[in-house]
């Protein structure tokens, strides 16, 4: 009897305790708020991540370059999009899991009464900035996309905006985020910010290296703009460009799941046993007749050779180059942009007629350089490479285009979506698709969620492009 009473006390005692009984389906262990930094991280670690994994659901932009290619599934280095969600999940973790929380974030920082000025102005420069870098991944995968009307949760049915005025509005907001870097505070710092630890003075060189790279992209659709970002990222007093490889924007990835490298769970290694890619012949073709000296931090061998497998054709795992143990270590770093790729952008700017500092040659040898030293490679051996006919900037073949595009698609290894947006840009090298019939694709086609749950606003969309297909050109690739 003692222990009913107990029993019935303590119900009453519990009873009393909540205001409802959805009091008692409270999660202890999910949290109801999340701090700003923490979401600027896992935004910041999701694009990383979706940029570089392999996975063929979500991205296939090294097929489309012709890094790699497969052993047996031929869909993807085909480039056919619809056998799997690829544009579906490449949108998707691109407007949820990285746009939605760096808008949430900006809302917290900007609601944070306690924050000192500097700090909450360094910190929503910030992510403007990864704001901005996802905007353009989507815009220069897609072309027009919901700009204006998405991350509304109350709207289902965005309309999608022309995609050269979102480019010229995300410039925009690019230049006035640049503007209110500053040094002299706090930002996002330690292991909030994954890319540069805190030090504002790096996320200035980022943020005008972006500048110099985004403004590239329209150079041949609008060059007045492009000259002027180029020669505001570069003017004295500016804060500089990224100039060194320890100035990378890179993040290193831990040992284990699911913060390790996504290539490592993709390709034959310590956490995978997968024999899905084998190196295409394009590139190690391309590299072997140059004597690269980047080939062993690429590749693998094969009886002492590197051997690539036909791009877009079975290949035998056993009998063909693949992914070195560098590339599929747990541990090795992803890159949003690197030295040796702003270098080949000054390059570029200098023949353009930009006013950006020093030659063509200067800028290319230092790009090549830099990507040699960055892989692991000697600076005598990158002017042992420099010094070959194929190579040396006055005797590659070619106008500057094929020069700087060639030798930039390499130094891009690893980075499928950079590399496949400057051969966009620039048309070379010269790839060709595995069969008659198929383009190389341009742009992704639409995910087949928007096509079912807002027809009416992606058929215009499709529409006004040109037409959903892999092979329309956005509207800056005219050449």
């Amino acid at each position: 009897m003692k222990k009913l009473i107990i029993c019935l006390f303590s119900l009453v005692f519990l009873a009393s305790c909540v205001d409802d009984l959805e009091d008692y389906n409270i999660d202890q262990k999910r949290a109801t708020t999340v701090p700003a930094v923490t979401l600027f991280t896992g935004a910041t670690k999701n694009l990383m991540d979706v940029l570089t994994t392999p996975n063929v659901n979500t991205n296939n932009y090294r097929f489309y370059v012709q890094h790699w290619t497969s052993t047996q599934y031929l869909d993807e280095p085909r480039y056919n999009m619809t056998s799997r969600l690829i544009p579906q999940n490449m949108w998707t973790t691109l407007y949820r899991d990285v746009l939605n929380d760096l808008k949430e974030a900006k809302r917290l920082i900007n609601d944070d009464a306690t924050l000192a000025a500097g700090v909450k102005q360094n910190q929503l420069a910030q992510l403007e900035i990864m704001e901005v870098y996802t905007w353009s991944v989507l815009v220069n995968t897609f072309g027009d996309v919901p700009y204006t009307e998405a991350l509304d949760p109350q709207n289902a049915l965005p309309k999608y905006d022309n995609a050269q005025t979102i480019y010229n509005d995300i410039l925009s907001r690019l230049e006035v985020a640049v503007d209110q870097l500053d040094p002299a505070f706090a930002g996002f710092g330690g292991s909030g910010d994954i890319l540069y630890g805190g030090n504002m003075a790096n996320w200035l060189k980022f943020g005008n290296s972006m500048k110099l790279k985004l403004g590239m992209v329209v150079a041949d659709v609008d060059n007045a703009r492009a000259k002027a970002l180029a020669e505001s990222a570069t003017a004295p007093g500016a804060g500089g460009v990224i100039s060194s490889n320890a100035e990378n924007a890179a993040f290193e990835y831990l040992s284990a799941p699911p913060n390790n490298n996504p290539i490592s769970s993709n390709v034959k290694g310590p956490l995978s046993t997968r024999e899905d890619y084998v190196a295409a012949n394009t590139l190690v073709d391309a590299m072997n007749q140059r004597n690269d000296p980047r080939r062993e931090f690429y590749f693998t061998q094969v009886n002492g050779q590197y051997v690539g497998g036909k791009y877009g054709f079975p290949n035998t795992f056993t009998s063909f180059s693949t992914v070195s143990a560098k590339v599929a270590a747990p541990t090795f770093e992803a890159l949003l942009i690197d030295y040796a790729e702003v270098e080949f952008l000054l390059a570029e700017a200098v023949e353009r007629g930009y006013n950006v500092g020093g030659t063509a040659i200067e800028h290319y040898n230092k790009g090549v350089t830099a990507s040699i030293t960055y892989w692991g490679g000697t600076e005598a051996q990158a002017l042992a490479y420099l010094a070959q006919p194929s190579v040396n900037y006055l005797t590659a073949p070619g106008d500057w285009r094929q020069k700087i595009g060639t030798q930039e698609w390499i130094a891009l290894y690893n980075r499928g979506y950079d590399a496949w947006l400057t051969w966009r840009r620039l048309d070379a090298p010269n790839l060709l698709p595995p069969v008659d019939g198929l383009i190389v694709p341009k742009r992704l086609i639409y995910p087949v969620n928007e096509q079912t749950l807002n027809p009416g606003n992606n058929a215009a969309a499709a529409s006004a492009i040109g037409g959903d297909q892999s092979s329309t050109k956005l509207f800056w690739d005219i050449r």
